[in-house]
């Protein structure tokens, strides 16, 4: 016999017990400021995988190129203990072609893979023959680059309570003749996108209007936004503002209204 408890039926909840998106992705096209964002943001640290972090002062910021890299940041993070609110990651776009290698190694592990690495009877490898995991036969490696993916997104979950992912915007053509029109999305690919947005609790689609960053919840045709939290569902919110000396000014207060 198991542990005995005590449940009982729950009464109306009034209030949401959290307000904070806990996993926010924030998609945009280049060079909008994505990362610059982060100067106004209290106790985060940035997981730069693009690179393109050099510019930025006043920051926090770890490079990785890997996943084994990713795997020791994470060790290092837990090991000071867990001490950001926020980790961001520059971008989700770029993470994806390093799980290839992760993927790789996951199939590597189970019967049908075990000569990925290893040489076959006529001394090849699984490796040697196909490239990359993606060129299996009948797309036999994609269910282990969406594994790969995923296990290292819930483990750069595990740093912090807040979980930032920056990507880049894909436009595609909707329609056909003179109806087309161009939809934005998040720019990942197959699968990756959906693992992405399941996990997500906002999804804001970034853009600059004249000295501001304005980011968009607004669901439509034309843009794939969207967020559980009432006081960013079907919003726009102003996030910076750039001021006359040149310097930014971030209202992140306005996403992250619950005081950690």
């Amino acid at each position: 016999m198991g542990e005995t408890f005590e449940i009982s039926l729950p009464g109306l909840r009034e209030e949401p017990l959290i307000n904070n998106p806990q996993n926010l992705i924030i998609f945009s096209r280049p060079k909008v400021g994505k990362s610059t964002l982060l100067t106004g943001l209290e106790d985060s640290l940035l997981l730069d995988i693009e690179d393109g972090s050099n510019y930025l002062k006043n920051i926090r910021v770890l490079k990785a190129k890997t996943v084994e890299e990713i795997k020791a940041i994470g060790k290092l993070i837990k090991e000071a203990g867990n001490p950001y609110k926020y980790i961001a990651i520059d971008t989700i776009t770029a993470l994806g072609p390093i799980c290839i290698d992760y993927a790789e190694e996951l199939y590597s592990r189970v019967p049908i893979g075990r000569y990925w690495f290893e040489p076959n009877r006529d001394g090849v490898t699984g490796k040697e023959i196909h490239g990359n995991i993606l060129n299996l036969p009948k797309g036999g490696g994609y269910s282990f680059y969406w594994e790969a993916y995923e296990k290292i997104i819930n483990y750069i979950m595990t740093w912090a309570p807040h979980l930032i992912q920056f990507g880049h915007v894909k436009d595609s053509e909707i329609g056909k003749e003179d109806n087309k029109f161009t939809s934005l999305d998040i720019d990942l690919r197959g699968k990756l996108k959906t693992i992405a947005s399941s996990k997500s609790s906002a999804i804001g689609y970034l853009y600059r209007k004249g000295n501001q960053n304005i980011l968009s919840f607004k669901t439509s045709d034309e843009v794939a936004c969207g967020a559980r939290p009432n006081h960013l569902s079907n919003k726009e919110i102003v996030l910076s503002e750039k001021q006359e000396d040149g310097s930014i000014k971030t209202y992140w207060d306005r996403i992250f209204i619950d005081k950690l």
